[in-house]
């Protein structure tokens, strides 16, 4: 008698774990339908907003390639005083040269088209310095910008408080910017 009552109480429990795990889960799961939804996260929001519209690029269609410029950019020759010009960086509307001396980096040298970006050429109208004949003006603390053809925007930036402003003026002379302004 006492082997049964152990057979039934096991094979009781045998069957009421799984009806009760069972039952655990469906009560569960079955609240959270009759739950208010939660808020869309931040992310699902832009998801939303955004889906269907048709992504602007940062750069205008007619931007010039940057690789056209590089030509226009002075190169490593003697006579630049130990500086050396590496190529950096292009892509469409830009490129970018460093310079460097005694292994630093100085200075950074570039040219953008302003066709992707307006207002960066609108500012040179109020500029009353010319560099080879073209509209200049100082950017920031460490930067001169040259507009060329009211369209090319060719900077020398500082990266070392050695390269001063004068040394900006010189290298913007180290362009060919008469060439660039008829690309």
């Amino acid at each position: 008698m006492v082997t049964t009552r152990l057979t039934v109480t096991t094979r009781l429990r045998q069957l009421l774990a799984p009806l009760l795990l069972s039952a655990i889960l469906l009560l569960s799961t079955g609240c959270t339908a009759f739950a208010p939804p939660a808020p869309p996260s931040q992310f699902e929001q832009v998801q939303e907003e955004t889906s269907g519209r048709k992504a602007e690029s940062a750069v205008a269609e007619d931007a010039t390639q940057g690789s056209e410029f590089n030509r226009f950019f002075p190169r490593s020759v003697a006579g630049y005083d130990g500086y050396q010009v590496v190529a950096a960086q292009e892509k469409k509307g830009f490129a970018e040269f460093k310079v460097n001396k005694d292994g630093a980096n100085v200075a950074v040298l570039s040219i953008n088209d302003t066709s992707s970006n307006p207002g960066a050429a609108t500012k040179y109208s109020s500029s009353s310095r010319e560099i080879q004949g073209f509209p200049a003006l100082g950017i920031g603390n460490n930067g001169t910008g040259v507009l060329v053809g009211d369209r090319y925007q060719v900077k020398v930036q500082s990266r070392s408080d050695s390269f001063s402003a004068d040394d900006r003026d010189a290298w913007l002379q180290k362009f060919d910017l008469q060439g660039l302004s008829k690309l």
